[in-house]
């Protein structure tokens, strides 16, 4: 997927970015802010799409905004292939490749994933702010396709099943840690600006990747 990344989608993934789109069946990644979360998911998503014919990716987020931008560059990539892409009615969270697959963005809302089923790859963008209901809702979507399920996310306190997976899920995870300090794109000037202006513990949550119990009542602005 490496290849297809850079040759067809123009998209030059980092050392940590590459061990996700290798990544197999069952993955989490737990990194800093603008670590490039929706765009990796996006690469994930319009490879599975275009090579799987009559696949299913299914995107989630905590709100329609994030949804919304996973959306916009899971179709800027396909576009980037050279697929001529339809409309799909009135579903603009909705991406119909002329193969048969469909890319779709979900809101956070447990109604709404239930009518789906034979899903390929579910992605899950900041899982650490999904409930825990909505994703036990997603899995079973899984089932009859045996499909791949990533989650991506910063920490939110030691709670919900981003933490529960990642610190007593088993084995059959393939975990990848991304800290601030790890990623070429932030630099050492902005991190220390940020940690001058933010409370520790917030700093070491957000770009330092750690799962803080007193953290888990805050609720970001950002979402």
């Amino acid at each position: 997927m490496v290849a297809f990344a850079k040759e067809r989608l123009k998209f030059e993934p980092d050392e940590k970015q590459a061990l996700a789109l290798r990544g197999g069946r069952r993955g989490i990644v737990l990194c800093t802010r603008q670590w490039g979360k929706s765009t990796v998911m996006a690469v994930k998503a319009a490879h599975r799409a275009y090579t799987s014919p009559g696949s299913l990716v299914l995107a989630l987020a905590p709100c329609a905004r994030q949804s919304g931008e996973f959306v916009r560059k899971a179709r800027m990539f396909i576009v980037r292939i050279g697929i001529r892409l339809r409309g799909h009615g009135d579903n603009p969270m909705s991406i119909p490749l002329p193969n048969g697959s469909r890319i779709v963005g979900l809101p956070h809302n447990e109604d709404k994933v239930r009518g789906f089923s034979n899903a390929s790859l579910i992605l899950i963008d900041e899982a650490s702010r999904v409930s825990d209901s909505l994703y036990l809702a997603m899995r079973p979507t899984l089932a009859v396709g045996d499909g791949d399920l990533w989650l991506m996310s910063t920490p939110n306190g030691r709670r919900g099943f981003f933490w529960e997976e990642w610190d007593h899920g088993g084995g059959h995870w393939e975990r990848i840690c991304v800290t601030a300090p790890e990623c070429p794109r932030i630099s050492a000037r902005f991190l220390a600006e940020e940690r001058a202006r933010e409370a520790e513990k917030f700093f070491r949550q957000e770009y330092l990747c750690e799962f803080d119990k007193a953290m888990q009542d805050f609720e970001p602005l950002y979402l």
